[in-house]
C-alpha cells in the first residue's frame, strides 16, 4: 500500500483546453484491462520531451526522439504490459507501425505521433492488438478522460499518480494537470519514468523546453526507489495555447515564473508519488544533504543513502541501526571528506556529531523516530554552503516478491 498517498478523485483533475483522451482495452498482458491511452493535441500545440539515456533504450523512446525532430506532436500513443525494450528492429517496425496506425486514422503524419510503452522487457509488441482498438480509442476521445489515462498506464504502481492546479498569467486562468506512473525501476537520468504533464498557457518552444528541464532537475530527477533506470523513461510537457495569455517567452519574467513555480509543484508532487507507491513501500524517506563543496557532492552523499540496501532494510524493520547511515556517507565517493565534521540526524534526533556518536542519543529517541510513516535523514558535511535534496522509500519484504513474480 502507498505511504499517506491516495488517488485523486476524477473531479480533481481539470481538463486542459486543447488536450483529448482515451483509454481502451488491448489485452496487451491481461484480458479487459485498459492498457492503451491515446493523447489527442490541439494543432499549433507547443511540446518538450526528455528521455532515459539508458543506452539500452526501448524502440518507442527512439522513436519518439526521431519524431519530435521532424513534426510538431499532435498525437501520444501509450500502452502498458509491454515496454517494447530489448526488441531490437522488430521493435522499431512495431513502434512505426503503430504510429502509422494513428496517422491513417487521424489525417496527420506519422511523425506528428509519439509512442510510448511500459511493461516487461524483451518480448515482442503485440501490434495486431494495440491497433485493432484504435478506431475505438479515436472515437472516444474527450477532455475529461484524465483519470482514465491515469490508471491505463500503471504497471506496478498501486495508486492512480496525477495532479491538476490553475494559475493567472496575464489576467488569464490556466489549468496545468499531468499524470505520471512508476513503482519499480526508479532511478531517473534526465527523465522519468512515463509522465505527461499538459497546460493551455502560451509559452514559447524555447522557455517550455528549459522550464521542463528545471524543474525535472529538482523533482523526478531527484528521487529513486532501486537505483534502476528504465529503458523507457520519458516525460512529456504540452503547451496548447488555449488560454488566451500573451505568449510566455521570458523565463525570467514574472510569468515565466510563476508558470515555473507551479510546473514545479506538480512535477514534485508526482515524483514523490511515484516514491509513497514504490514497490512495496513502507515508509517515505527524505534525504537531505547540507554544507556541500557543491551540489554533486550532496547529491552523492543522498544517493549513498538512498540506495544501501542496508540502510532501506533497516528502515523497513524500523531499526534505528543509525550505523549503516554513518557507513553509507563515508563511501559515497566524496574526495577528502573530513568525517569529523559530518554530523547526520534522524528527524530531530542527532545520532552523529561532528563524527562521533552524539552525546545525548538514546536507543528510545532513535526508535520514536524509525516508527514514523514518513522519515527525514538529514546530513551535515560541514564542507560548504551548497545543499541537496532526494526522496526514497525502504525495501520491503514485497518489494523482492513484486519483483521475482513480475511475468507470472
Amino acid at each position: 500500500m502507498a505511504v499517506n498517498l491516495t488517488a485523486p478523485t476524477a473531479d480533481k483533475l481539470l481538463p486542459v483546453a486543447g488536450v483529448k483522451l482515451a483509454t481502451v482495452s488491448a489485452g496487451i498482458k491481461k484480458p479487459g484491462r485498459q492498457d492503451v491511452v491515446l493523447i489527442e493535441l490541439a494543432e499549433g500545440s507547443e511540446t518538450a520531451a526528455v528521455y532515459t539515456r539508458n543506452a539500452f533504450c526501448a524502440a518507442p523512446v527512439i522513436l519518439a526522439r526521431q519524431n519530435q525532430k521532424h513534426t510538431a506532436s499532435r498525437y501520444l500513443l501509450i500502452n502498458s504490459g509491454n515496454a517494447n525494450a530489448g526488441t531490437g528492429e522488430r521493435g522499431m517496425q512495431a513502434a512505426k507501425q503503430c504510429c502509422q496506425a494513428v496517422a491513417d486514422l487521424t489525417g496527420v503524419d506519422a511523425s506528428a505521433v509519439l509512442p510510448f510503452s511500459t511493461g516487461v522487457i524483451g518480448q515482442p509488441l503485440p501490434v495486431d492488438k494495440i491497433t485493432a482498438v484504435l478506431p475505438e480509442a479515436r472515437d472516444k476521445l474527450a477532455e475529461d478522460n484524465w483519470m482514465q489515462a491515469a490508471q491505463a498506464i500503471m504497471t506496478t504502481d498501486t495508486v492512480a499518480k496525477a495532479r491538476s492546479m490553475q494559475i493567472e498569467l496575464g489576467g488569464k486562468t490556466v489549468t496545468i494537470t499531468g499524470i505520471s506512473k512508476g513503482s519499480g525501476m526508479i532511478r531517473p537520468d534526465m527523465a522519468t519514468m512515463l509522465a505527461y504533464i499538459t497546460t493551455d498557457a502560451a509559452v514559447s518552444q524555447a522557455v517550455l523546453k528549459t522550464m521542463l528541464h528545471k524543474a525535472m532537475n529538482q523533482t523526478f530527477n531527484r528521487i529513486t526507489v532501486d537505483g534502476d533506470t528504465s529503458t523507457n523513461d520519458a516525460c512529456v510537457l504540452v503547451a496548447t495555447g488555449q488560454a488566451g495569455n500573451k505568449p510566455v517567452s521570458n523565463i525570467t519574467s514574472e510569468e515565466g515564473e510563476r508558470l515555473l513555480t507551479a510546473l514545479t509543484d506538480i512535477c514534485r508532487y508526482l515524483a514523490q508519488a511515484i516514491v509513497r507507491d514504490g514497490e512495496g513501500a513502507t515508509k517515505f524517506i527524505a534525504i537531505a544533504v547540507k554544507q556541500g563543496q557543491s551540489q554533486e557532492e550532496c547529491r552523492m552523499a543522498a544517493y549513498a543513502i538512498a540506495h544501501s540496501p542496508l540502510v532501506k532494510t533497516a528502515l523497513f524493520a524500523s531499526d534505528p541501526n543509525w550505523g549503516r547511515i554513518l557507513a553509507a556517507v563515508g563511501r559515497s565517493g566524496i574526495d577528502d571528506l573530513d568525517v569529523s565534521t559530518v554530523s547526520i540526524n534522524i528527524g530531530d534526533v542527532c545520532i552523529v556529531d561532528r563524527g562521533q556518536p552524539a552525546e545525548d542519543y538514546t536507543e528510545e529517541k532513535g526508535q520514536a523516530v524509525m516508527d514514523e510513516s514518513e522519515i527525514d535523514i538529514t546530513v551535515w558535511l560541514g564542507r560548504g554552503q551548497a545543499e541537496d535534496m532526494v526522496w526514497t522509500c525502504d525495501f520491503s519484504y514485497d518489494y523482492v516478491k513484486i519483483n521475482a513474480e513480475y511475468r507470472t
